[in-house]
């Protein structure tokens, strides 16, 4: 349920909605636009008498939320999530770039692509300390030893880290090393990492489900927003179809729905979708162009010996290449990078 107060509402009469609301044991959130005031019923809505909330000076309009995400939803929030990550931006008009390799391997080639893609305009590094595979043989990552070689290429370059979450034995490192901490399509319906992530304050980039719904991935999201949480990105990554010869299909519907659906930032991840490094500049053009606010690009200085997606990775010549006509699209769309 939501409470849309009028633009002539006064503080007393916004306290008195919340009051109210708040004294029946329900959460209240308030939203405030250049013209408009809302606010967010969370909790047991059937408790609440929309009538007499209606009698209350100042209050527009009383509306039930249909949908079973509240705090994601943007009736809830109307204007766009912008998240603050080390003075870098992410959603409203600005365009955020990950890049990096798919798997920290040693200190000299995570500091070597880190200084390469900051050069060409990327403002996170992404990479792997701990990396969930399909097979129990391949490689698995350098673990703890690798979040300490990804804060070596922060301190070089100055880039703020995105790297992946497995367990929620790793939290509390996690919380104290990691700039954006990424949750896996594997582990988007994790619910008891998610839960754990809700008491942190850092930046969760949602990763989408091989096989999930919108709404299952809206969902998943209000996990960790319910627990506290609010700052959330999510990210399309492709998803699971009969079409065998990419490696995913890219959902790039996914852009508007969430849009449409949601408050929260969305970023594309073309690497992981097509599988094929030729694939990732049309699939990124296109991300831009349908209004995506950031991606996620896989970058390795020697792809063909990367111990894990090198298929996938852009040297980094091509992604300098890629940067030139990212930032023209960017600006086409009246947006900052």
């Amino acid at each position: 349920m939501i409470v849309i107060m009028n633009n002539k509402a006064k503080d007393d009469e916004i306290k008195k909605v919340m009051g109210i609301v708040e004294g029946l044991g329900l959460e209240a959130n308030l939203s405030r636009g250049g013209s408009f005031c809302v606010i967010g019923l969370v909790g047991d809505t059937s408790i609440i008498d929309g009538d007499k909330l209606m009698a209350i000076d100042g209050v527009e309009k009383v509306l039930k939320v249909q949908e079973p995400y509240k705090k994601a939803n943007r009736l809830f929030k109307p204007e766009n999530s912008i998240i603050d990550v080390n003075g870098n931006k992410i959603g409203g008009k600005n365009f955020a770039v990950m890049a990096g390799p798919c798997s920290v391997e040693s200190e000299e080639q995570i500091i070597e692509v880190a200084k390469k893609v900051k050069e060409s305009g990327a403002n996170f590094l992404r990479g792997g300390a701990f990396k969930p595979r399909t097979s129990p043989y391949s490689f698995q990552g350098l673990e703890l030893e690798g979040l300490n070689l990804l804060l070596k290429a922060k301190e070089a370059t100055g880039l703020s880290i995105v790297t992946e979450i497995m367990s929620t034995d790793y939290i509390d490192v996690f919380e104290e090393k990691v700039d954006v901490i990424q949750v896996g399509a594997r582990n988007m319906q994790n619910f008891d990492l998610l839960k754990q992530l809700g008491k942190t304050n850092k930046t969760i980039l949602l990763k989408r489900g091989l096989s999930a719904t919108f709404e299952e991935w809206i969902m998943s999201a209000e996990y960790i927003m319910a627990g506290g949480n609010e700052n959330v990105v999510l990210c399309e990554r492709g998803i699971r179809t009969f079409e065998t010869y990419t490696r995913n299909t890219l959902d790039l519907s996914a852009i508007p729905v969430i849009k449409k659906l949601t408050h929260l930032p969305i970023i594309i991840d073309p690497s992981h979708a097509g599988g094929k490094w030729w694939l990732v500049e049309p699939m990124a053009k296109a991300a831009i162009v349908a209004g995506a606010d950031g991606l996620m690009i896989e970058v390795h200085n020697d792809p063909v010996n990367a111990l894990s997606d090198g298929a996938q990775s852009l040297k980094p010549e091509a992604f300098d290449d890629l940067m030139k006509k990212v930032k023209v699209l960017v600006e086409l769309e009246e947006r900052e990078l």
